[in-house]
């Protein structure tokens, strides 16, 4: 009935990974920056919990699906040889504390804004722009003498960016999990975590073994990630043409698409919290969409971006990313709460109502 063209098809199946992402991460506020607002303000660790959940789930099932299918990851970005660690770590540390400032990373501010969030659109719309701008534009020149500075890589070449030990990494991850969760049985309300790892290994099977069979377009191998994808929709928007429809693109609209169909029936978050506060929500997510658009540049990815797509091939780069997006956030979170510029929307709760947060 339907004769599609295989990147056809994998642009449905974006969509369609797009679209469960969205709605489990509305369901469950997934959320990488606000779990660290989260145990800053309450010391609650349920959502980084998720977080930590999604990251083990990546790592095995795309360890096991790249096994099974023979799909060669070394062949990503995240894998690439010759990198600048200087400017992952500075693009990293950018993108953490624009994170912070504009209260959401750009798979956040997706959720966030297909659920009524107009200030969302702004720091998207930065982000695009200025992602835009730093693999192409005014800031890729500016910026070029460093990313592509023969000293800076050299001393990088020092440490190859290898894959890491599956068991060292995922060792480590499992005794942070353990930490957070503190009662065992916890574990049963990290769904969201699981599910969101598991579309990062579907997204590397899509691209990675499909589009083998891609014989009328290239395709990227590659998986979740936000940052590029969203500047490349915004491209799309403007200039139309119907051959730049890509796996990334159709995933931010899955995700939009998803995300405002559960927020219909899971009407419990709101965004009016701060209208009462002395924030700037526009300005904030102006400033913070630039630094998250030309971090997420810099450091190859986000934080789902580097911290599942890039830790799922065990990418030395990308577990350095993903910790300079980490400490720079934490640090950002104590200074905005210092100034009382951290607002707490929610109280994420563990569902045995033995909650560790203390307001």
């Amino acid at each position: 009935m339907f004769d599609l063209e295989t990147y056809e098809i994998i642009n449905l199946l974006g969509l369609g990974i797009g679209i469960i992402f969205g709605m489990v991460a509305q369901k469950k506020q997934f959320c990488f920056s606000g779990s660290i607002k989260d145990y800053i303000l309450t010391k609650s660790t349920k959502r980084a919990s998720s977080v930590i959940m999604a990251m083990i789930v990546a790592i095995i099932a795309t360890t096991l699906m790249s096994n099974h299918f023979e799909v060669d990851l070394s062949e990503s970005v995240y894998l690439r040889e010759n990198l600048n660690y200087a400017t992952i770590i500075l693009g990293g540390a950018m993108f953490g504390v624009g994170m912070m400032i504009a209260d959401g990373c750009g798979n956040r501010h997706l959720i966030k804004f297909a659920q009524g969030d107009s200030n969302s659109l702004i720091a998207l719309i930065f982000i695009g722009i200025f992602a835009f701008a730093t693999s192409k534009g005014l800031i890729h020149g500016i910026l070029d003498p460093i990313v592509a500075n023969e000293t800076l890589i050299s001393i990088s070449s020092y440490i190859q960016n290898v894959q890491m030990n599956v068991y060292l990494v995922v060792g480590l991850l499992v005794v942070t999990l353990i930490y957070f969760l503190k009662r065992t049985k916890r574990v049963l309300s990290l769904f969201d975590g699981a599910i969101i790892g598991l579309l990062v290994a579907a997204s590397w099977y899509v691209t990675g073994v499909m589009g083998e069979d891609s014989l009328e377009r290239e395709i990227t191998l590659t998986a979740i990630t936000f940052v590029y994808p969203t500047a490349k929709s915004l491209e799309l928007f403007s200039f139309y043409e119907v051959n730049e429809l890509t796996f990334g693109i159709s995933l931010i609209i899955g995700v939009i698409l998803g995300a405002f169909s559960m927020s219909k029936m899971n009407k419990q978050f709101s965004f009016g919290c701060t209208a009462n506060q002395n924030i700037n929500r526009a300005k904030y997510n102006m400033f913070g969409g630039a630094l998250m658009g030309t971090g997420g540049m810099l450091s190859i990815g986000c934080t789902v971006g580097q911290g599942l797509t890039g830790l799922s091939t065990l990418a030395f780069a990308s577990a350095l990313a993903i910790l300079s997006i980490f400490v720079s956030a934490y640090i950002a979170a104590i200074i905005l709460n210092k100034y009382d510029k951290l607002p707490m929307c929610f109280i994420f709760d563990w569902d045995d109502n033995t909650p560790d947060y203390q307001i």
